[in-house]
This record gives structure tokens, C-alpha cells and sequence, in this order.
């Protein structure tokens, strides 16, 4: 299912990363990666608030459709 699904406080591990190959190398980028594990901490205008790799990170919601948990 994808991470947008996830309500705030829900954790889980990343399955896969759909999109164009410049979008998966964005999320790379931010530490979404196979097999990372991934918590929703909030949700605030549209944009899903990630806890990974000990960081916080924004991402959009469309975003957040592509990252299969």
C-alpha cells in the first residue's frame, strides 16, 4: 500500500519505489530506499511528515503514493 495510506504514528518498511527514474533517485536521495523503515509523524497541507534514518522528512503527498510500504 502506499506510505500516503499510513496514518500518523504508523510505521512500516519500505517495499518498493514507483515513479520516473528521476523520482526514485529524489527519494534515494532523502533516505527512501528498500527496505528502510519509515514512520508517518504527521500530516499538515497536503505534505506527509516521515521520521527516517533518524531524520524528519517532508514529502508531498503524490510523492508519498510512490512509496510502496
Amino acid at each position: 500500500m502506499p506510505l500516503a495510506l499510513l496514518k500518523a504514528g504508523q510505521s512500516s518498511i519500505i517495499t518498493r519505489i514507483g515513479g520516473k527514474p528521476e523520482t526514485r533517485q529524489f527519494l534515494e536521495g532523502l533516505g527512501f530506499v528498500v527496505g528502510a523503515h519509515v514512520t508517518v509523524i504527521s500530516e499538515m497541507g497536503g505534505n506527509v511528515i516521515c521520521s527516517i534514518k533518524d531524520s524528519r522528512v517532508a514529502v508531498s503527498k503524490e510523492m508519498a503514493k510512490k512509496i510502496f510500504v
